[in-house]
C-alpha cells in the first residue's frame, strides 16, 4: 500500500467525469489533500461541440469544489505536469495515461494505472505490486539528423517490444547523459512500447537543477545505488545510428528510414507529448528556414504547451515555420488522435505522434509513419519520406 505524492488526470471523453461519478458511489464528497491532485483540460481543445464544452465545464466545477489545481488549455498535460513541478525528483505519481512515464526524465516515478486511478481519488493509499527494474545503458554519439525518437525505437528493435513487460526501465549510459531534457522526456514517455510500466533516469546536473526549481514538494532526490539489483541489464550502441521510421500498422516494425526514402506523403505532424517540445520545433525550423513546404502537402505543427509555444515565438521559430508554409496550432492533444487534422482513406502522414495504429489519426485506411521531427520537416519539403541529414 503506497501513498502517491501526486495524482493526475486529463479530461478526455468521460474519463475524469467517470471518476467524479464513482466518488459519489464510494460516498466520498471531496478528495483528501487536494494539493496532491492536478487535472488537465487538453483534449477537445478548443471545443467544437456542446458535449465537449459541457464536459469541460463539469471538470472546471469539480476542480473548483475540490480546490484542485486545474490547468485549462495550457497544453498537453504530460508536458504541463513537468513544467508545473509534478516532475519532482523522488516523487511517486499516478495518472490514468501511461505516457506520464515521461516525468521519469526528472527522476520521478510515474505510472499510468488506467481506470484503477479511482482508488487514488477515494482513499489515501493505493495497492500496488512493486515492479522489477531493467537497466538499459545507451552508449555512443548521435549522428546528424538522429534524435531521441530514433534512439528509443532502436532500443525497441534491439531488445524487442515485450522485453520489459510490467517492469520499470532505467535508462543510463553516455548517450543518455549527453541528451537534452526534451530528449529524455521522449525516451521515458514512450516506455510502454517496450512493455514497461514506467521509465526513469537518474537525475543529475542541469536536469536536477531544473526539476528542483519547479518542484511542488521537497523530497530527497533518489539515484540508483552502485550495487543496485536489476532483473536484467542491456547495453545498446548508437554509434552509426541513422534516422528510423516505424512502419504501420505495428509499433515495433522499426526500419532504417533510408530504405523508405521517396515514399509519397500527404501530410506531416510535429507535436504530441512525444514530439512537440522546443528541441523538435527548433530542428524543424532550421531545416525549413528559407525553404517551402511542397505544394499540396499539409504540415501541422503543434507545440506541446503554451510555455513551449511562447519560447518558440520569442526565438523566431514559429515565424520560420509559418514562412515555410506550416500550419501552427495552439497546444492540444487533438491532432495526435485525429480529432483535428484527420486523414482520409489512402493518405499517408509522417508523424511525431505516439501511435501508428490504424484509425489513430482519422481513417483506418490511412497510414501513419512515425519518425523524428527533423524527418517530418525534410519530408514536408520533398512531399515524401526524406533524409533530414541532407538539410542539416
Amino acid at each position: 500500500m503506497v501513498r502517491p505524492d501526486f495524482v493526475l488526470a486529463y479530461d478526455f471523453s468521460m474519463t475524469t467525469t467517470m471518476f467524479f461519478r464513482q466518488m459519489k458511489e464510494f460516498k466520498v464528497d471531496t478528495v483528501a489533500d487536494p494539493e496532491r491532485f492536478g487535472i488537465f483540460i487538453d483534449h477537445f481543445v478548443p471545443s467544437n461541440n456542446a458535449a465537449a464544452e459541457t464536459m469541460h465545464e463539469e471538470t472546471r466545477g469539480w476542480c473548483d469544489t475540490n480546490k484542485v489545481d486545474l490547468f485549462d488549455r495550457k497544453g498537453i498535460g504530460h508536458q504541463v505536469a513537468a513544467e508545473e513541478g509534478y516532475a519532482t525528483p523522488g516523487a511517486l505519481v499516478m495518472h490514468h495515461d501511461g505516457h506520464i512515464s515521461q516525468l521519469g526524465a526528472y527522476g520521478a516515478l510515474a505510472f499510468g494505472v488506467r481506470r484503477n486511478l479511482i482508488e487514488s481519488f477515494v482513499r489515501d493509499k493505493v495497492s500496488m505490486l512493486v515492479p522489477e527494474t531493467v537497466r538499459v545503458d545507451i552508449n555512443g554519439t548521435l549522428g546528424k539528423g538522429v534524435m531521441a525518437r530514433d534512439v528509443f525505437h532502436h532500443v525497441v528493435r534491439v531488445l524487442g517490444p515485450s522485453s520489459c513487460n510490467f517492469k520499470v526501465v532505467e535508462f543510463g549510459g553516455s548517450a543518455i547523459e549527453a541528451m537534452s531534457v526534451d530528449g529524455l522526456q521522449t525516451m521515458t514517455g514512450l516506455a510502454m512500447f517496450l512493455g514497461a510500466a514506467s521509465a526513469v533516469v537518474n537525475p543529475t546536473g542541469k536536469v536536477l537543477e531544473i526539476a528542483l526549481a519547479r518542484a511542488r514538494k521537497r523530497i530527497e532526490p533518489m539515484v540508483s545505488d552502485p550495487d543496485a539489483h536489476y532483473c536484467a541489464r542491456h547495453t545498446v550502441d548508437v554509434n552509426g545510428l541513422e534516422p528510423i521510421v516505424v512502419v504501420p500498422p505495428h509499433l515495433h516494425d522499426t526500419r532504417p528510414l533510408r530504405e523508405h526514402v521517396g515514399l509519397p506523403l500527404n501530410s506531416g505532424y510535429i507535436g504530441s507529448c512525444a514530439g512537440g517540445r522546443i528541441e523538435e520545433l527548433e530542428i524543424a525550423a532550421r531545416i525549413l528556414k528559407g525553404r517551402k513546404v511542397r505544394k499540396g502537402f499539409s504540415l501541422n505543427v503543434v507545440p506541446s504547451s503554451q510555455v513551449v509555444m511562447k519560447e518558440a515565438a520569442s526565438r523566431g521559430i514559429i515565424a520560420d515555420l509559418i514562412d515555410a508554409g506550416a500550419f501552427v496550432a495552439g497546444p492540444t492533444c487533438d491532432y495526435c488522435y485525429g480529432y483535428q487534422g484527420a486523414l482520409k482513406a489512402g493518405q499517408r502522414v509522417a508523424s511525431t505522434g505516439t501511435l501508428n495504429t490504424p484509425g489513430r489519426m482519422g481513417s483506418v485506411d490511412a497510414e501513419i509513419y512515425l519518425v523524428n521531427a527533423a524527418t517530418v520537416a525534410a519530408s514536408a519539403i520533398e512531399g515524401c519520406l526524406a533524409l533530414p541529414q541532407n538539410y542539416l
